[in-house]
């Protein structure tokens, strides 16, 4: 067995970052930015009102009086300039016209037919949004980076109307089983439903890739040859089951057989000591083991870290917080462990009792995976620890 992240360190070895590709701005949210993009104008692209009142020609002071000469509203300037004495009715949004370097705005203002006279509540600011407030032409955004929602507005806003991203890596999907069968099925005396598949796509998919759920290989070297085979051209290969040493563990023969190239087997942690990684058809290939919790767990730490890594961001572990026991823990043995766990308030997470790896409901019920190094003590209530938000 190896340490996690001796195991963590070979799967990124084998992680290339994924071609780019433009794509429209619309269809850019997610995606990983590959490349700087730069500003294609000013914003504001010239001094603007920040609120609706009257532009004039200051200094201003209380008690003081201007004729109102026009209107202007955003997206419809000012034609002409305002000179001393005179007022332009604005709203936010609005160019600055020339000769104005104040924004005297409504409240602060009487105003009777054409004539507004400056109230004692008048304010010191200037209520003017200067050219290039927010950012110039030329300015660069820094890649890569994973886009948010705020970044496409921001970047919309610099007039960029397509952007290069990395293409997102296609993920194959493989159950392995006789005992499974699919949601919706009637499953025999012993069979289970195949659950974890769909708990990874959704996974995969919030990282970004895209994902092709294979049909369920049966245990035979020919059904699971075949369904490997249908793998072929995607960028990663992921197998459920089957990455053990039993008769029925075929996922090491056959993939060896097809031509892959092993890069460990066995890691020092549970739940999740079985998972195998190397590479398979030029893909990167990641044999998860069959128990639910196993798999989703090794997923957090290694699958979505791959991912993240093969679309340009780098080779970077699942983060971690801190936070301090809410409840004493036993001493850890040998392997890592990644205990389900619940965040509390102030601060503190809670271990859940029951541990068993093949109790989906418990991990769903959890948020954290509490990291228990090897070999660490006993720890009391209010012991910093690490945690995995799940």
């Amino acid at each position: 067995m190896i340490p996690v992240e001796d195991a963590l360190s070979r799967i990124f070895a084998l992680c290339t970052p994924t071609g780019i590709e433009t794509v429209p701005l619309a269809q850019a949210s997610g995606r990983v930015l590959a490349a700087p993009v730069t500003a294609r104008r000013d914003q504001p692209p010239f001094d603007g009102s920040a609120m609706d009142g009257y532009a004039v020609k200051g200094p201003v002071q209380p008690g003081q009086s201007f004729e109102v000469i026009g209107e202007a509203g955003a997206g419809n300037a000012f034609g002409d300039s305002v000179g001393a004495g005179q007022a332009l009715r604005i709203f936010t949004g609005a160019p600055i016209p020339k000769g104005v370097d104040h924004v005297v705005i409504q409240e602060d203002v009487r105003r009777d037919g054409d004539t507004i006279t400056l109230l004692p509540t008048l304010g010191k600011g200037a209520n003017i949004r200067p050219a290039g407030n927010d950012f110039r032409a030329g300015d660069a955004v820094s890649a890569p980076r994973r886009l948010r929602p705020v970044d496409l507005g921001l970047l919309a806003s610099m007039n960029l109307p397509d952007l290069p991203v990395y293409r997102r890596p296609v993920v194959a999907l493989i159950a392995t089983g006789d005992e499974l069968v699919m949601p919706g099925e009637d499953p025999g005396p012993d069979q289970i439903v195949a659950s974890s598949a769909f708990a990874l796509k959704a996974m995969i998919e919030a990282e970004g890739a895209e994902v092709r759920v294979l049909p369920i290989a049966r245990d035979s070297v020919e059904q699971l040859t075949t369904v490997l085979k249908m793998a072929r051209g995607c960028d990663v290969i992921v197998t459920l089951g089957g990455a053990s040493v039993g008769d029925h563990d075929l996922v090491a023969p056959v993939t060896q057989a097809l031509g892959a190239e092993r890069a460990f087997y066995k890691i020092a942690m549970r739940p999740g000591k079985p998972l195998m990684a190397g590479r398979l058809f030029d893909a990167l290939m990641v044999g998860l083991p069959g128990n639910p919790v196993s798999a989703l767990v090794c997923a957090h730490l290694f699958l979505l870290p791959a991912l993240r890594a093969l679309q340009g961001l780098g080779a970077w572990p699942a983060p971690t917080h801190g936070a301090v026991l809410s409840e004493p823990v036993a001493a850890n043995g040998p392997r890592t462990h990644y205990m389900r766990a619940v965040l509390e308030p102030e601060g503190r997470i809670r271990a859940v009792s029951r541990q068993d790896s093949a109790l989906v409901g418990v991990l769903a019920s959890s948020d954290a995976l509490l990291i228990r190094p090897i070999g660490d003590p006993a720890r009391p209530a209010g012991h910093p620890v690490r945690y995995i938000q799940i």
